[in-house]
């Protein structure tokens, strides 16, 4: 059974820092794209940075560049997500996702395992 799970998000001030974190448990395909996307209250969940396993790229959403970093530990089989220079925007359940294709999508339905989200809140 593959499990995600996301965890790192809290209450931050407009400027500040967060570092999401998700651990990827029972995720055995040797190709796969990990991703982090974003739904705020009354929006479509979006993509936000996207990993794929044997090229090691990343990707990241427009809104997001030069602010957030993903990065990968695949010895401890898991994500991160470094957000700097918040912004109240950025305000949203994020969630991290599995998707057994290496390469990598924005779009949610791409992606087949999902974790369960964690909340990220900028205040102004």
């Amino acid at each position: 059974e593959v499990q995600l799970q996301a965890s790192g998000g809290g209450l931050v001030q407009a400027g500040g820092s967060l570092r999401l974190s998700c651990a990827v448990i029972g995720f055995t395909s040797d190709e796969y794209s990990l991703g982090w996307f974003r739904q705020a209250p009354g929006k479509e969940r979006e993509g936000v940075s996207c990993i794929t396993s044997h090229h090691g790229t990343t990707s990241v959403a427009v809104s997001v560049n030069g602010r957030f970093t993903m990065s990968s530990d695949n010895a401890k089989n898991m994500v991160f997500l470094q957000m700097n220079s918040l912004k109240p925007e950025d305000t949203a359940v994020y969630f991290c996702a599995a998707n057994p294709k290496d390469y990598c999508s924005g779009y949610a339905y791409e992606f087949p395992y999902w974790g369960q989200g964690t909340l990220v809140t900028v205040s102004s």
